[in-house]
């Protein structure tokens, strides 16, 4: 009852907005406010520019980016992509593109070109395609690094939300860090999880995904691939694939088509008090809980071992008494999305790693050899 009273308040705050709005014009408003001058706010913040400054720079964005995007339609559904290159490669996502036999990509110029599938990975839900057309009519995307993402930036977003071509929406970086979980090649079932994730409330949409996110310079912090929403349109949390794996990820699929991940071959959780506690563990250890162990994987080759007894705590089952990862090569592990966010960030296949364990209470370490993680 709680919660429905807090969604009825903001609906009820939406109504009296849009009210207030029909009852009293801009320039009335804009013609009785006080200047700047004579504005005073205790502990105000220095002011960072004028509303036309901020204009003037989402629109220099917009100009900047914009040929950049590219709409894309197949069969009877609709993305976005942008240009990475002068050679023709368009980075999408791959569940713009998967399976599709017909792929139709239109310019900011309105410009129509057919392409073709050149790589795909599922797992970090990337795609490349590729158009026919001169290298002087192509405006590659500028790069940053989503490592130097910071929460409360400034994150805009051009794609093709529902249809409308070359749509730019303004928000802020909500949080970093998010983990977003990928679906298996065509089970339904989750596979594995992309990890770093941007989290926006720049509005994102169906059709935007393979999008663009940029800062405040034009330049790609993300993807847009997803939002979480119970009305199928932005609620305003949606989710961008960080530039830094799309970095890492586009050169291959557009050298081999695919991408090899790095893989341990386990499956895991974050230790949490409660698990710790169950396992005569001090209730304030944290690290990457080992679960189960694929046979024959890199983990299992390095006598690394899974939960074997399981408890019931908060009514639900759990596994427990397994090894927990408390560090990578010398790099602490807090929770289990920090040793994913590890091996995307760092490793390659066929490097030898360090792990640091608690097995029964006791520190240990082990090495291993990283290989590439099976087809999902």
């Amino acid at each position: 009852m709680k919660h429905r009273s807090v969604l009825l308040l903001v609906s009820g705050m939406a109504l009296l907005t849009a009210s207030a709005c029909s009852a009293i014009s801009v320039p009335s408003i804009l013609n009785s406010a006080p200047s700047p001058a004579e504005v005073v706010i205790p502990n105000a913040p220095p002011t960072i520019g004028s509303l036309q400054d901020y204009q003037s720079t989402l629109e220099q964005i917009y100009q900047r980016v914009n040929p950049a995007v590219v709409s894309i339609q197949v069969g009877n559904g609709a993305g976005s992509g942008f240009v990475w290159d002068t050679l023709g490669h368009i980075v999408t996502n791959n569940h713009v593109v998967a399976g599709s036999d017909s792929i139709q990509v239109t310019f900011s110029d309105g410009t129509v070109r057919s392409a073709e599938l050149v790589g795909a990975d599922a797992d970090s839900d990337l795609a490349v395609i590729k158009v026919d057309l001169p290298a002087a009519r192509l405006h590659p995307i500028a790069l940053a690094s989503s490592t130097e993402v910071k929460v409360g930036q400034l994150a805009i977003a051009i794609g093709n939300p529902f249809a409308l071509e070359n749509t730019m929406t303004v928000g802020i970086v909500s949080a970093v860090g998010r983990a977003l979980p990928v679906e298996s090649s065509g089970s339904g079932q989750v596979g594995y999880t992309i990890p770093d994730i941007i989290q926006t409330d720049a509005s994102i949409n169906p059709g935007n995904s393979g999008g663009v996110l940029v800062d405040d310079q034009g330049q790609l912090i993300g993807v847009t691939a997803a939002i979480a929403s119970p009305v199928r349109a932005s609620a305003g949390v949606g989710f961008a694939i960080p530039s830094d794996i799309v970095r890492r990820v586009v050169p291959a699929l557009i050298e081999t088509g695919r991408y090899e991940h790095t893989w341990l071959g386990i499956s895991g959780a974050s230790l949490t008090s409660d698990l710790a506690q169950a396992m005569n563990l001090d209730a304030d250890q944290q690290g990457a809980l080992i679960v189960a162990i694929v046979p024959g994987g890199p983990a299992d080759q390095a006598g690394l071992r899974g939960s074997s007894q399981e408890l019931t705590i908060d009514g639900r089952p759990l596994r427990v008494g397994g090894d927990v990862i408390t560090a990578i090569d010398g790099q602490a592990i807090a929770k289990f999305e920090d040793l994913v966010a590890f091996l995307a960030r760092n490793t390659e296949v066929g490097q030898q790693v360090t792990l640091s364990i608690l097995r029964a209470g006791k520190t240990q370490t082990t090495t291993l050899e990283l290989a590439a993680r099976p087809n999902s």
